[in-house]
């Protein structure tokens, strides 16, 4: 007995300082991730069709005047802020979903929070005119409405189940893109102002546009951080969830909520863009492992990151002109979307 005892005396304390090790390890990736957004940020700043040197942007931040540098920068200022801002939104919108649905290729557009959104801008422009129907205030109505009609119909009078979420959401988008062409199609003047805003784009916004997202995007992300332990326990299943304490159908209709608040205040401001909420928590999932404790502040950082490592990725490869930011994220996420489906993660 004291041989086993001696044995096992020296691996008892190496469980806590594996742990140790392993948040000491994640939190300096945080670090890493919020200085990986700081050279986003800058480089958002400096490239473009005309390129501004870091140190000029940093001058022009710190004593602007009436220079064409500081004229340049000050135009980028909503560009990137925005960037920022949709980033955050769209990953750790995903990371909510996938969690809800348990679906490790779940994304914003799931839940029919896209489709929503694109039908109530199209009716707007219809009804009031490109003016109001390209505003943000246009497509955060039918972005909540659809999530929503989905949420009801996955219940359906029953608890809600990821099966039935998702089957939901795919039949209510089907109905509202359906919707968005008919309108589009039969009325010139509405395909010609919805197909600016549909490719999804960070160009041409105006600092309104920020101030009017940032409220929705704070109170969601907060709100989906609040709920990263309830996640966590949903991941187990709903009957483990339950013998845990936790009320499965609360959680999901909150942790809805945080998604589609950020869902729809991304998509209001610069239209649809994909894969940003699925390719994030793809990558962040890789290193975090499903403890959404840390996959949501990561998500928050990098989210941005990709988004403005795009939209710069888009002014360079067409210069002078660029290309939308939400075709290029389409080529960035897309091979994880594959990589995703070779290697049989998908499920609900």
């Amino acid at each position: 007995m004291s041989a086993v005892a001696a044995a096992r005396a020296p691996q008892a304390p190496h469980a806590p300082r594996v742990r140790g090790s392993r948040a000491l390890l994640l939190t300096a990736g945080i670090v890493g991730a919020a200085l990986l957004l700081v050279l986003a940020v800058g480089l958002s700043m400096a490239v473009g069709a005309k390129p501004v040197p870091l140190g000029d942007v940093w001058s022009a931040l710190r004593h602007p005047d009436d220079s064409y540098v500081s004229t340049v920068v000050a135009s980028r200022i909503p560009r990137t802020q925005l960037g920022v801002i949709v980033g955050a939104a769209l990953a750790v919108a995903g990371v909510v979903i996938q969690g809800l649905t348990r679906n490790p290729l779940g994304d914003p557009g799931l839940l029919g929070v896209n489709a929503g959104a694109s039908a109530s801008v199209v009716l707007a422009i219809a009804l009031l005119g490109p003016a109001v129907g390209r505003s943000v205030w246009a497509a955060i109505p039918g972005a909540l409405l659809a999530a929503v009609a989905v949420y009801l119909i996955g219940s359906g009078g029953r608890r809600a189940t990821p099966v039935r979420l998702v089957l939901a959401g795919a039949a209510v988008s089907a109905v509202l893109v359906a919707l968005v062409e008919a309108v589009s199609l039969t009325q010139p003047q509405v395909f010609d102002s919805y197909r600016v805003w549909v490719v999804g784009s960070l160009a041409g916004r105006s600092p309104e546009v920020v101030g009017q997202v940032l409220p929705f995007v704070v109170a969601g992300v907060l709100l989906a951080l609040l709920l990263a332990r309830q996640l966590n326990a949903l991941a187990l299943g709903d009957e483990s969830a339950t013998s845990l304490g936790l009320h499965a159908g609360r959680t999901r209709l909150l942790g809805g909520l945080a998604a589609t608040v950020l869902c729809a205040a991304a998509v209001a401001a610069v239209g649809p863009i994909a894969f940003v909420g699925l390719a994030v928590p793809h990558v962040v999932r890789s290193f975090t492992g499903s403890d959404h404790r840390w996959m949501l502040p990561y998500c928050a950082l990098l989210g941005p990151v990709l988004l403005l490592a795009s939209d710069v990725v888009g002014r360079v490869v067409a210069r002078p002109g660029e290309l939308m930011v939400g075709a290029v994220t389409a080529f960035v996420g897309a091979p994880f979307l594959i990589a995703a489906v070779r290697r049989g993660r998908v499920g609900v």
